[in-house]
């Protein structure tokens, strides 16, 4: 009589959890849509904050620049407290301080207040790897593998979707209309968080690296701050060359105190595996290029037609020319999991190195229409989906299931540190192609530039092939 009903039980308990499964995919899908688009939101809404505010353009920038950098410095520590016992509660305080940051962006506060919201937003950028480590503990490795490779397309695209929603929001009702959006998705997505979030499997622990954590954040500091202000190096060579030393130094620094810790914030052992070395390093180069190709269009798009080329679109507009780069990036996401049992993954990070490099070569060569933008725009989305989809394969056949959030973590800053050097290559080459007294740049520079773009996704092709050949002559005696 004890036997039927523990059958029962357990007939019943095999739906519900393949119930709770398909509920568990969408919501690690909407929050790491929701915390890439609420991070983006500074980028379309720059020069509505300098004219809300009365502060410079280079100040406003900083809505921006102050979040990606929170994001990046709060990753890996998020990373290392997503591998322990507390992931769920991690989970639910972070999009916690995402929501008291969405607060004070829309709040009638001071300016400094505005960039203290925008850096508590940027810190939700920290949850993508840690939706990366719950689909991997809670899914079956197959289905796990797919939602894996879609979480991270989805973390790029976000840009893509939060962008032209924030342009228009903002035209219609000004910037506190446009950060409301951020507020109402990210409550939305703390909501989500607490119905769904499973705890972690028993018998994790996770101690942060405290030393480690400051000399990370410090020197990421001094990257990103260095890759954002241009005029640093134009105006002030010397400082900019020592500053970069000194960001070198405290990298190196903390390369040290991670192999001397027992508890590391980042396990550099795993990272220095060459195929997780090199993916890293391919993440770098192809980020350089990806946002490189994504900052040359926009920036184009918005030219007044009246200096010779351009479009003159206005910022809702101009977010539109993203729509193209979402699309096909979610498509590339959705095929490359189906590809992957007949393609190694590194092979699939070449392949999308490629048509990221013809993106930057239909841009050099037909940009007098604007769906010629679009079709640049829509090739960059898909080679930028693909890469994206296969990066997390290469790196985690390398990591333990155990390391997932702590692994990814540690290339999303590599990727952030590539997102932001793109920028700051794009601005100074155009910047070196603008002469005295003029506004814009001659339309060759933005040649030159396709060009720099074409190397970098040309070198990140041959890293991504180097990693390939070094998995089939591991696997091939």
């Amino acid at each position: 009589m004890t036997g039927q009903p523990a059958d029962g039980a357990a007939v019943k308990a095999v739906p519900a959890a393949r119930s709770e499964a398909r509920l568990l995919v969408p919501a690690l899908m909407f929050i790491a849509l929701v915390v890439a688009a609420v991070a983006s939101l500074g980028t379309p809404l720059i020069t509505s904050v300098a004219t809300s505010f009365h502060v410079s353009l280079g100040s406003a920038q900083w809505t921006l620049t102050v979040a990606l950098l929170s994001g990046a410095v709060a990753t890996p520590i998020l990373g290392r407290l997503g591998a322990g016992p507390h992931r769920r509660a991690t989970i639910l305080a972070t999009l916690a301080v995402v929501v008291a940051g969405s607060t004070l962006t829309v709040l009638p506060v001071p300016f400094a207040w505005l960039l203290a919201g925008r850096a508590a937003q940027g810190i939700g950028l920290g949850l993508t790897a840690l939706m990366m480590g719950v689909a991997r503990d809670h899914l079956p490795e197959e289905r796990s593998a797919a939602v894996i490779a879609l979480i991270s397309v989805v973390s790029i695209i976000g840009a893509g979707v939060g962008y032209p929603m924030a342009a228009l929001l903002a035209e219609l009702g000004g910037v506190r209309a446009a950060y409301g959006f951020g507020l109402v998705v990210t409550a939305a997505a703390l909501l989500t968080a607490w119905r769904s979030m499973p705890e972690a499997p028993e018998g994790r622990s996770a101690h942060v690296d405290v030393a480690g954590a400051v000399v990370l954040a410090a020197a990421l500091l001094l990257v990103l701050f260095l890759a954002g202000e241009r005029n640093l190096w134009s105006r002030h060579l010397a400082m900019a060359a020592g500053l970069s030393g000194v960001a070198a130094v405290l990298l190196c620094a903390w390369a040290v105190i991670e192999l001397r810790s027992t508890t590391p914030l980042v396990d550099v052992r795993a990272v220095r595996h060459p195929a997780v070395a090199g993916a890293n390093l391919a993440m770098f180069v192809g980020g350089i290029g990806m946002y490189l190709l994504l900052t040359l269009i926009t920036r184009y798009a918005q030219t007044p037609n009246g200096v010779g080329y351009g479009f003159g679109l206005t910022t809702f507009v101009a977010g539109l020319v993203l729509i193209p780069f979402s699309v096909l990036g979610f498509v590339a996401g959705k095929l490359t999991p189906r590809v992957r049992t007949r393609i190694a993954d590194p092979l699939l990070l070449a392949a999308g190195a490629v048509v990221v490099g013809g993106g930057f070569a239909l841009f050099a060569a037909a940009r007098s229409d604007l769906a010629e933008l679009f079709a640049a725009m829509g090739v960059l989305g898909f080679g930028v989906g693909g890469f994206s989809a296969a990066m997390p394969g290469v790196i985690l056949a390398a990591t333990p299931k155990s390391e997932t959030s702590s692994a990814m973590s540690f290339n999303y800053v590599v990727r952030s540190v590539g997102y932001s050097l793109g920028s700051a290559v794009g601005g100074s080459i155009l910047a070196a192609g603008t002469g005295p007294g003029h506004l814009f740049p001659d339309d060759s520079d933005y040649t030159t530039a396709a060009l720099v773009g074409i190397g970098a996704m040309a070198l990140t092709t041959l890293t991504s092939l180097a990693l390939a050949r070094r998995r089939s002559s591991g696997t091939n005696p």
